[in-house]
């Protein structure tokens, strides 16, 4: 027996974690078409129809809503002893790249934005310790590294506005990573004695200034909380808005100075970039594919006949192959396959 599939625009590529095959956890599976989770290249998941695929297939053709692995599991399911009789020959005639926009409903939200209005009059920005609390930012990396030192007067200022102090953590997110010099040492060896645990250098061994900035501003509070009330900047936890001892989190600190709420993710182009050696970066994109499936199935000609008549009953006029795409018989053959 043959029945013979067309299919157009078979997307060819997974977004979830785990497998088809498997029950599904209780949270479900995890989305991994995101742009985060497709920095790592083993989030970019390849697919091709596999003996499993045609299983759905034929499942599906004969009515058959449960999933693959529910329907094997039924004592009274129709092709236990028919699938080891099952082949397949799936026949490209088209496989092309295209960029897609994938819809986000997991409700992440967007670390660089915000909504909203801005409020400049929050007390963080408008109390005594103000200016010497934010005024951490405006030194440069030479001058941070005497002040973590030695514990200097803070002179320099920075225009107190929640999009200023955001942009200047951009900008110190771009300085260059500093080698270990003896006054490094020194810095490391205060901020590690305060910060027990925090971590302040790159996979290279190299100390990252944005993490010295931020560790200088807890720093900071403890200095000044010995002539200030620093109550106003800090949270329930006793911790900066959007501000831990090594990094700065954009959507977090804006959050407490606007009106609206957290930024939502509502979708991504679906592109994974990864350096190939030889090649250099390479870009990947959504994968579909238009071909003909064709199913052989190695059984007599009257239990042909009989999976014919129930395919018929069912009524299924067109289905997806894999995901997305259209797919649809063009022509069921009952005759026993030559040997």
């Amino acid at each position: 027996m043959k029945i013979e599939i067309e299919y157009e625009a078979s997307w060819r590529n997974s977004f979830l974690d785990g497998s088809n095959d498997e029950a599904l956890p209780k949270k479900g599976r995890k989305f991994i078409g995101s742009i985060t989770a497709l920095k790592k290249s083993e989030n970019y998941i390849t697919r091709d129809v596999t003996h499993s695929t045609v299983m759905g297939i034929l499942n599906r053709l004969i009515g058959e809503q449960r999933k693959l692995y529910q329907a094997r599991e039924d004592e009274n399911y129709f092709f236990k002893d028919i699938e080891p009789l099952v082949t397949f020959d799936d026949d490209i005639k088209v496989k092309n790249s295209e960029l897609v926009y994938l819809r986000n409903i997991s409700g992440n939200t967007d670390q660089n934005s915000f909504t909203g209005v801005i409020n400049t009059n929050d007390s963080m920005f408008t109390s005594d310790y103000s200016l010497e609390f934010w005024g951490i930012l405006a030194l440069e990396i030479d001058e941070l590294l005497e002040f973590i030192i030695y514990g200097s007067k803070i002179d320099n200022s920075i225009e107190l506005d929640p999009l200023i102090i955001s942009d200047r953590f951009a900008g110190i997110g771009k300085f260059k990573a500093l080698e270990e010099s003896e006054k490094v040492l020194k810095v490391l060896e205060i901020l590690e004695k305060n910060f027990e645990g925090t971590n302040y250098k790159n996979n290279k061994g190299l100390v990252v200034p944005l993490n010295l900035y931020c560790s200088s501003l807890y720093l900071q509070l403890k200095r000044l909380s010995e002539k200030y009330d620093l109550s106003s900047a800090l949270t329930k936890i006793g911790t900066i808005t959007g501000i831990s001892k090594r990094l700065f989190t954009k959507k977090d600190f804006m959050n407490r100075f606007t009106t609206g709420e957290k930024k939502k993710i509502f979708g991504n182009p679906y592109i994974a970039k990864t350096f190939v050696r030889g090649e250099g970066q390479v870009t990947s994109m959504l994968t579909k594919a238009s071909g003909i499936l064709e199913i052989t199935i190695d059984i007599s000609r009257d239990e042909a006949k009989h999976l014919r008549e129930l395919i018929n009953n069912a009524g299924v006029s067109s289905f997806y192959l894999g995901k997305k795409g259209l797919a649809y018989v063009t022509n069921i053959d009952t005759r026993e396959v030559k040997r």
